[in-house]
């Protein structure tokens, strides 16, 4: 069993063709301008959107914990004994409650992805392991993955590598078509900064990745004010220039969308007043990578 937070269908950005995004829960790095913070937690969470309850109370009846009550200044909610069953997101029809992230088998999985078989095999797309991070559940993925090659679907992972090779990673790679890499910076302790996380390992996977002949995209979030510079750019170009199995390098501009989901889950969003590159800097940033050698798109 693995904890997904959502199936979505007719995919176009998570790698060729038309696909299906499984994206996980969990994440071992805390990248600062994360616009997915739901996924995060490994754990279920209940999203609260205030603006949407009318106040009907019903999920205080169905709540089997009484972490939800209803007091002269309104609704309470007590996140200590929360267990996220989602009895009270069940009930609301007002959409203020949302329960993010709940078990999975894999032929649940496959019983919503292969519906879409026909449409990888005409567009070359199929099934990509998103997150939150994929490898932070490496059993399960590594079953889904099989599960889907033996169906001849073709698969891809987007992950931020940042795990051992042998034990990790290695098990997943005859099940897997396609990785896509993200390099957020290439400096070591500004990586660390803004993501929490050292970039080493991420780095020396890449490098026996390619050895491998496994076929990757790197991709970089582009951030204001963290890594939209040519300096920031032009030294993780330099060092795919040593990939040889690159597809291409990506520049992903910075996604403002995920400010609702910081106010449900009550957490500080550092982020919250960036704006995406205008489409002539990232274009330029773009231009900076390609002078050497590389080919580079913007997404």
């Amino acid at each position: 069993m693995g904890i997904l937070t959502n199936i979505q269908r007719f995919s176009l950005n998570d790698g060729p063709g038309i696909r299906s995004t499984v994206f996980f829960k969990g994440c071992n790095l805390r990248c600062r301008w994360c616009h997915n913070p739901e996924t995060l937690s490994a754990r279920p969470q209940l999203l609260r959107y205030g603006q949407k309850c009318i106040g009907c109370g019903a999920c205080v009846t169905a709540c089997p914990t009484g972490s939800r009550s209803l007091s002269p200044e309104g609704l309470r909610y007590e996140e200590k004994t929360c267990t996220a069953c989602g009895a009270c997101a069940d009930v609301c029809f007002s959409g203020a409650l949302e329960l993010c992230g709940r078990e999975y088998s894999v032929d649940e999985v496959l019983g919503e992805v292969l519906q879409d078989k026909p449409y990888y095999e005409h567009s070359g797309g199929g099934v990509t392991l998103s997150g939150g991070e994929v490898l932070m559940q490496p059993a399960f993925a590594c079953q889904l993955l099989r599960a889907l090659k033996e169906r001849g679907v073709s698969t891809a992972i987007e992950t931020n590598f940042s795990f051992p090779f042998e034990e990790v990673i290695g098990p997943l790679l005859p099940w897997t078509d396609l990785w896509m890499v993200d390099i957020k910076l290439f400096d070591a302790q500004a990586h660390k900064r803004w993501t929490g996380g050292d970039n080493a390992c991420i780095l020396e996977n890449l490098r026996r990745l390619a050895a491998l002949g496994k076929p990757v995209i790197v991709r970089t979030p582009v951030i204001p004010g963290v890594n939209d510079a040519e300096a920031e750019i032009v030294p993780i170009a330099a060092f795919l220039k040593e990939i040889g199995s690159l597809q291409y390098y990506e520049l992903l501009n910075f996604n403002p969308l995920g400010a609702s989901k910081y106010d449900s889950l009550e957490m500080n969003n550092d982020f919250r007043d960036a704006r995406p590159l205008p489409k002539e800097r990232i274009e330029a940033l773009a231009d900076a990578a390609r002078a050497l050698g590389l080919q580079v798109k913007v997404g």
